[in-house]
């Protein structure tokens, strides 16, 4: 035990090494977990008031771990209009929101203008909202609608007005892991590629991945070693998000789900790992808002935000429909004996509450 915490503290670290850190007593991870986080932000909990905006759910892909695509001939089909989108921006800013997250399923019925043009509205009509949009997964598939290249995406997102990129699309980046759980999607190499050329615009993007389904502890530690090879070279990454895989109302025969021990070791490894991505989030509505608190002794920093209405993890099972009061969200990391600070999208501090 001691060999494997003297080998992490002095970085001469092979790959077997930090898969035993899984083999680390829970406490004994979380205490060097902690250290580092405490190192950068003391107790501060970091959130956001954000919207979440998805404008379809109808989409080319099958991946097996999604309930909320609408694929499979689901009644509950739909396509938001441009207008609509607009409107939630609008009405979301005017209640405090300084960003809008928009993800969206596949939809080649809608068109590669119908994407972009979101963006381009929603930027005229609230220019002083952060807009975060579009998975490298998303890129992927407007670059095959519209037979552009990924530089011309990524450049028609920023001339729209896209400020930054969600870290959606990751999954486990295992191709034999790919394979069965959202085959046809965007491959890993590719994943990484357009987030490096994001990065080489200036721009800046998170990183995620779905963990607790088929895949095992080598596939994560894989999965973070790619990122942390890829921000050595862009610094681009403001955040890593570990997602816990939702088990309802999809097509993925998990037997065994994640217990909240392996939960906070993969947080509190991902900190220890990925100590050049400034932030770990332990995003809410996957880990419940009581287990995300707990992530945050160790290793996460951020919790996400209010979100407002969240239809993505929700129709998995998670409790994250109806998004979080932002007074009750403060209540609750204070009364975990921490410090809530409100941050914008790229982790400026706008407000402490202490």
């Amino acid at each position: 035990m001691d060999e494997i915490i003297n080998k992490i503290l002095s970085k001469n670290v092979e790959f077997d090494d930090y898969l035993k850190l899984y083999d680390l007593d829970l406490h004994i991870l979380g205490e060097i977990a902690y250290k580092i986080r405490e190192e950068k932000y003391d107790r501060k909990v970091f959130f956001n008031i954000n919207r979440h905006i998805n404008p379809t759910n109808i989409c080319k892909d099958i991946c097996k771990f999604c309930a909320f695509s609408a694929h499979r001939k689901n009644p509950n089909q739909y396509i938001m209009s441009i207008e609509d989108c607009v409107k939630i921006a609008k009405d979301s800013y005017k209640k405090g929101a300084k960003e809008v997250h928009i993800v969206s399923a596949h939809n080649p019925e809608v068109g590669y203008d119908y994407y972009i043009n979101i963006i381009r509205e929603i930027k005229k009509e609230v220019p002083n909202i952060h807009i975060k949009a579009f998975t490298a997964a998303e890129v992927n598939f407007l670059s095959e609608l519209s037979n552009k290249s990924y530089e011309e995406v990524l450049d028609d997102m920023i001339e729209a007005g896209v400020d930054s990129m969600p870290g959606g699309g990751a999954e486990i980046f295992d191709e034999s892991i790919r394979e069965k759980i959202c085959k046809g999607k965007v491959n890993s190499q590719n994943w990484l590629k357009i987030h490096k050329l994001w990065h080489i615009r200036g721009k800046k993007s998170n990183a995620t991945m779905l963990f607790g389904h088929i895949e095992n502890r080598a596939h994560r530690i894989d999965h973070m070693l790619r990122l942390k090879k890829l921000q050595e070279e862009t610094n681009g990454f403001n955040a890593f998000i570990p997602l816990v895989y939702q088990r309802e109302n999809n097509y993925l025969k998990v037997e065994k789900f994640l217990t909240g021990v392996e939960i906070l070791k993969t947080v509190a490894i991902s900190r220890i790992i990925l100590e050049n991505i400034p932030h770990i989030k332990a995003y809410w509505p996957t880990f419940t808002l009581n287990l995300a608190l707990v992530a945050q002794e160790f290793g996460a920093d951020d919790i996400d935000g209010t979100i407002e209405k969240e239809s993505i993890q929700s129709a998995a099972g998670a409790n994250s429909k109806k998004g979080l009061d932002m007074e009750e969200l403060i209540y609750q990391v204070k009364d975990a004996g921490f410090i809530p600070v409100e941050r914008d999208s790229l982790y400026n501090e706008l407000k402490i509450y202490k």
